[in-house]
């Protein structure tokens, strides 16, 4: 059984990046930890010991997610919970006992840094990243 120490980050699409970033950074008080290129349309938000991540509707990752927020679009890209250390097999492992297509381990960044991390689909289609701690 995996044991998930808390939320390492959640990741919202916009097509209103400004006011989003007023709206966290300004009235909430998180700052901005990371910005990836124009292209992926990142924007990484410090939440206490937690992330909230920024994705434009137009960078590479929120075109994923198909229309803008909306009543036809979705907001949430996915959410990752911060699991227990343990080795990249014996989660794969685990998920795959559990009959969970484990997706591909790859280094990824998070609220404590770069580390591995992969992505499995809940049932109804959501993504959800698990990423073992690095402590």
């Amino acid at each position: 059984m995996l044991k998930i120490l808390g939320i390492d980050h959640v990741v919202l699409r916009t097509d209103r990046l400004e006011a989003m970033l007023d709206f966290y950074c300004n009235l909430l008080g998180c700052t901005v930890e990371r910005q990836t290129s124009e292209e992926t349309g990142l924007y990484q938000l410090r939440a206490g010991n937690a992330l909230i991540d920024l994705v434009t509707v137009t960078g590479a990752i929120g075109r994923a997610g198909g229309e803008a927020p909306g009543a036809t679009g979705r907001n949430m890209d996915h959410f990752c919970l911060l699991i227990e250390k343990m080795s990249e097999q014996s989660l794969v492992d685990y998920l795959v006992s559990k009959g969970v297509d484990a997706g591909e381990m790859k280094k990824r960044y998070g609220s404590q840094g770069q580390g591995l991390s992969l992505y499995i689909n809940d049932p109804d289609g959501n993504a959800v990243e698990l990423k073992p701690s690095l402590q």
